[in-house]
């Protein structure tokens, strides 16, 4: 176990386990961290609580409050956090997430403001874009079809009379 000190990088071929301590860079087999952060972990798999990681690359990810920045993973699990970005073969969150690119993603009591997958699970939970090939379950969406194109009209003339204010302001003679 690492006491509390600042760490450059760790590396270690099989078991990491780090408790209050900061560290730029980790690659294990297993990482377990708790109430640490880390700037990059790769490993094969990690378990984070109270913890917070800039990129963690992994094939198995189990995160418990933890916060995560960019995640790319075959199977992740993050309970009661705030993640970014995740990219993953199988999602399954709650908390606050970003974006979410997965095969099959589960997003349960949060708010997530991108999720796309083949198969999407949400139960008890907010979005903003969603797009899946199969849903299931009851999601409460904060842009529907409507509201798309209503913000897309406006932008659109917004944004066309900005450029015709700006050819006659600016117009050379």
């Amino acid at each position: 176990m690492v006491e509390p000190d600042e760490l450059s990088e760790f590396e270690s071929s099989r078991v990491t386990n780090i408790t209050q301590a900061d560290v730029q860079s980790i690659r294990a087999e297993l990482v377990r961290m708790h109430q640490a952060d880390a700037e990059t972990i790769q490993a094969n798999e990690v378990e984070l609580q109270q913890s917070a990681s800039a990129n963690v690359k992994a094939n198995q990810i189990h995160a418990r409050q933890s916060a995560m920045a960019v995640v790319n993973a075959g199977e992740v699990i993050a309970q009661g956090g705030a993640t970014a970005f995740v990219r993953a073969e199988k999602a399954s969150l709650s908390g606050y997430t970003g974006a979410v690119v997965a095969g099959s993603a589960e997003v349960r009591h949060g708010m997530a403001g991108f999720v796309a997958g083949r198969d999407v699970h949400v139960n008890e939970s907010r979005t903003v874009v969603l797009l899946a090939r199969n849903f299931y379950g009851n999601v409460t969406t904060l842009l529907n079809t409507r509201d798309a194109l209503i913000i897309g009209l406006v932008s659109g003339l917004f944004s066309g009379l900005m450029l015709l204010l700006g050819r006659m302001l600016f117009r050379r003679k």
